[in-house]
C-alpha cells in the first residue's frame, strides 16, 4: 500500500513541471461512499454499507498539448450512515430489543486523474477523465444504540473501525468520470472503484469467521472553479 502511494505521488509532482496552461481553484460536492465487505462463509456476496456526505478541497488543472491534461487535488470527504430500528423479538431463549446504528467517516483524497477536453463552443468545453486517488482514513465511527421506549434510547456499543484496527487507513481507487466547464465554472461527476483490499481480519458477534475481503467505492459529484492561472 506504501509503495502504491508514493508511485502516485511521485507521478503527480513531477507532471507539474511540464506543463504550458496551470489552473488552481477549489471545488465542493456530494460523496456516495459505498463500503463493500464480503462474508468468508459466503466470499460471494457483497455487504455494502452506504454513506452519505459531501467533500470539499482545492484543485490544479494543467494542460500538456490542446486537449490533453492531467487534474489533481487534495479533498476533505465527510459521510454519514443510519439504519432503522430492528425487529423486536420476544420468547425463548429470551427477549432481543430493538437496536439500530449511526455512523460516520472523515477522509482525505489525493486524486490524479488524466483528463481530455473536447471544446464544443467559446470557452466552452466536455471533459472525460480517468485515473487513481489515493485515500487516507482519518476515523470511522459506528454507534449502536437500544431503544429504552419510543422516546428514548441509550447507547449499546461505540467504536472507531480504525482504532479497532478493523480497516486500514490508506486505500486506494481508479476513478472514471465526465464533466462540463464554462469559462473557469466546472461540474465533475464519476465513480471510483477500489482496487486494493483495505479491510483487516474483523470478527463478529454473529460468526466465528473473520471478514476480511471488500473495496471502499465512492460515487461523486463535485461543482468548482478555477480562481488563479499561472
Amino acid at each position: 500500500m506504501r509503495r502504491i502511494a508514493i508511485l502516485i505521488c511521485t507521478i503527480a509532482l513531477s507532471m507539474t513541471s511540464i506543463y504550458a496552461e496551470n489552473y488552481l481553484g477549489v471545488q465542493v460536492g456530494y460523496a456516495h461512499s459505498v463500503a463493500r465487505l464480503n462474508a468468508a462463509s459466503t466470499p460471494k456476496t457483497l455487504h455494502p454499507i452506504a454513506y452519505n456526505g459531501m467533500k470539499v478541497g482545492v484543485v490544479y488543472d494543467a494542460t500538456i498539448v490542446k486537449g490533453f491534461g492531467v487534474t489533481m487535488g487534495l479533498n476533505y470527504t465527510f459521510g454519514a450512515n443510519s439504519t432503522d430500528w430492528t425487529k423486536k423479538v420476544t420468547g425463548q431463549p429470551g427477549e432481543f430489543p430493538q437496536v439500530c446504528s449511526r455512523g460516520q467517516y472523515h477522509q482525505l483524497e489525493i486524486p490524479v486523474d488524466w483528463q481530455y477536453k473536447f471544446e464544443i463552443a467559446q470557452n466552452t468545453w466536455l471533459m472525460l477523465y480517468t485515473g487513481p486517488t489515493l485515500q487516507y482514513g482519518i476515523a470511522l465511527n459506528d454507534k449502536w444504540y437500544v431503544r429504552v421506549d419510543d422516546e428514548s434510547k441509550t447507547i449499546l456499543k461505540e467504536e472507531d473501525i480504525y482504532s479497532s484496527k478493523g480497516l486500514k487507513h490508506f486505500n486506494v481507487t481508479w476513478g472514471i468520470g465526465a464533466g462540463f466547464q464554462y469559462q473557469r465554472y466546472f461540474l465533475r461527476g464519476g465513480y471510483d472503484f477500489g482496487i486494493v483490499n483495505p479491510y483487516k481480519a474483523l470478527t463478529f458477534d454473529t460468526s466465528d469467521k473473520p471478514y476480511t475481503r471488500g473495496r471502499f467505492d465512492q460515487w461523486q459529484v463535485k461543482l468548482g472553479m478555477y480562481l488563479w492561472e499561472f
